[in-house]
């Protein structure tokens, strides 16, 4: 090809590339972290020691208790007197051994069920048709044991029951299967295809050192722009939760769950700009080449035998 044919097509190649690459950090980092369990809990695991996400499961987790004495026994005259030792006694459950374990169960369940819900086919015959649930009473039965062994009135009669917990509905579940598959697959290819267009842009590169530069530049945009969306999605997220839902504890979920996605993110914006700045000095500090002096005239040629004895 002539040289403005191959900028052309560097130039097209490595854009492509460096628009590729914030889609493909993202895909990878959910294709290779939301759909892992063993990484998914121990994301999580850390907030068991949030207070905003202990306080948030003491709220819920109280005031479920306190519903469920209400259905089964007759103890509301008694409710207001109950109610804050029943919340007191599961803040200071919060704060165990046995709590982290509860929370690190919860969250291994509920995954493994969204993911073998998720992975399944439409059409397999396995498949599940209805909501994605989930059944709590383990964790309900250690509340219990914990205010048992508090002294708080009326645990030891509180009911522990198999109740299935909906964590995603049928409608939800036939659309993010879909979706599921194409994650799986666009988390492997993305990254790829970007280091190969970028790789090609710049072999076919005329000024190779340029095309280096611009590259590494349209990686540090790439992973600047990612770490932006995130502090977007982070506000409208808890912007657009229901009013039950506290947002102090769901902005702590969507930090833990994001802060691999963020120091990627940061990642290619500072290794982008280094590669692009050292690129730079290197070509600026490299000493110029020494011109070549003039040639030195050719050597006469020696008198021929006859000519000397003239």
């Amino acid at each position: 090809m002539s040289p403005r044919s191959r900028s052309i097509v560097s130039a097209a190649l490595i854009a492509l590339a460096c628009l590729l690459v914030p889609f493909g950090t993202l895909a990878a980092w959910g294709a290779y972290t939301l759909t892992d369990t063993g990484r998914y809990v121990d994301t999580l695991a850390p907030l068991a020691a949030d207070p905003d996400v202990r306080e948030a499961v003491a709220e819920t987790v109280g005031d479920d208790i306190l519903r469920q004495v209400d259905q089964h026994m007759d103890v509301r005259p008694v409710r207001g007197s109950v109610a804050p030792f029943v919340h007191d006694a599961v803040r200071s459950f919060t704060q165990t051994r046995a709590f982290r374990m509860a929370w690190d169960t919860g969250n291994r369940i509920t995954h493994d069920a969204v993911l073998r819900a998720l992975r399944e086919e439409d059409g397999d015959e396995n498949a599940a048709r209805g909501p994605v649930t989930v059944d709590l009473a383990p964790v309900t039965a250690q509340v219990k044991r914990q205010l048992t062994e508090d002294h708080v009135p009326l645990a030891a009669r509180i009911p522990v029951e198999h109740t299935a917990v909906s964590v995603l509905s049928a409608g939800e579940l036939h659309h993010l299967r879909k979706g599921f598959h194409v994650l799986e697959v666009a988390g492997f290819w993305l990254p790829v295809a970007a280091v190969a267009f970028a790789a090609a842009g710049i072999a076919l590169a005329v000024h190779r050192r340029r095309a280096v530069v611009a590259t590494a530049l349209g990686a540090a945009l790439g992973g600047g722009l990612l770490a932006l969306a995130l502090t977007i999605g982070r506000s409208l997220t808890l912007t657009d939760l229901p009013s039950g839902i506290p947002h102090p504890a769901a902005g702590a979920v969507y930090d833990a769950l994001t802060g691999t996605l963020r120091t990627a993110a940061w990642l290619l914006l500072g290794l982008g700009l280094t590669v692009a700045l050292v690129t730079w000095l290197t070509r600026r500090l490299r000493p110029a080449r020494r011109p070549r002096g003039p040639a030195a005239p050719a050597p006469a040629p020696a008198p021929s035998p006859s000519r000397a004895r003239a």
